[in-house]
């Protein structure tokens, strides 16, 4: 079979794949939402707000004077009409292109921008778009060393798949803990916490693992590769997967996600 010819893909995200596993992923948003310094009749941004449905929550713990929730997926933006209150809206847009000058008063983000390419300089150009005495939170994956993760990686570069994805792969932008610190301390900010946390996730299987990152780590594959093509990467993931993991019932995922918060003086 020949390579997948350059088109523009479909949308890959789905809002029910990524929500069945919906309280597992919603934890690390209350813990990022938890290191908030009181905020009230503020403008909020939410970069990739998915759903919208964290997003409202954030909208009225903060009793926002105007939140902005924006992505790029058209499906998940499709759900967020069930989520509507005074003062919150959504948008299309790539994240990777925000900019700012002194716009907003909280830059809120939870689990998105992993996806961007490159983290140079954007913890300065979040600071560019802050108000004085704005604050930033950011939560997003850190399990690269995870089989979950190294696998996908691994059959990406074996054939036919390297062939079928013309040598692409997905190389992770994801600093270092510490670096995000330094980085912010170089960016000007005043005030900040940033940890790595280990979410445990107690799940019927390590079969489920699949199911978990076919909601998010295995959508790029999904964009790129034909819908007979991804039925085989798949297939040869999950048994790669399940060979390396076992058989255990029930199966404990460790996760690992690093959480931000900092404060423009």
């Amino acid at each position: 079979m020949a390579a997948a010819q350059p088109q523009q893909p479909a949308d890959p995200w789905s809002p029910a794949q990524y929500n069945r596993f919906k309280a597992e992923r919603a934890q690390p948003f209350y813990d990022l939402a938890a290191l908030l310094q009181p905020l009230v009749n503020k403008r909020v941004v939410d970069l990739g707000c998915g759903t919208g449905e964290l997003t409202r929550e954030l909208h009225l713990k903060l009793a926002a004077r105007e939140t902005l929730g924006l992505d790029n997926s058209t499906a998940m933006l499709a759900a967020s009409k069930d989520f509507p209150a005074p003062g919150l809206r959504f948008e299309a847009g790539d994240i990777a292109k925000f900019e700012a000058r002194g716009a907003w008063d909280l830059i809120f983000s939870n689990a998105a921008i992993q996806w961007l390419d490159s983290h140079e300089g954007l913890m300065r150009r979040f600071f560019d778009a802050l108000a004085p005495g704005g604050q930033l939170a950011l939560q997003f994956p850190a399990n690269l060393d995870h089989p979950s993760h190294t696998l996908a990686a691994e059959v990406a570069q074996a054939e036919p798949y390297r062939t079928w994805l013309g040598g692409w792969s997905r190389r992770s932008p994801i600093f270092s803990p510490e670096r995000y610190a330094e980085e912010l301390f170089a960016a000007g900010f005043a005030e900040q916490h940033v940890r790595l946390q280990v979410y445990g996730h107690r799940l019927a299987s390590a079969d489920e693992v699949v199911e978990w990152v076919s909601g998010t780590l295995l959508t790029p594959f999904k964009q790129k590769l034909s819908a007979e093509q991804y039925a085989q990467f798949l297939a040869e993931y999950r048994a790669r997967l399940n060979a390396q993991l076992g058989p255990a019932r029930p199966y404990f995922y460790s996760f690992k996600r690093i959480l931000l918060w900092a404060q423009k003086a």
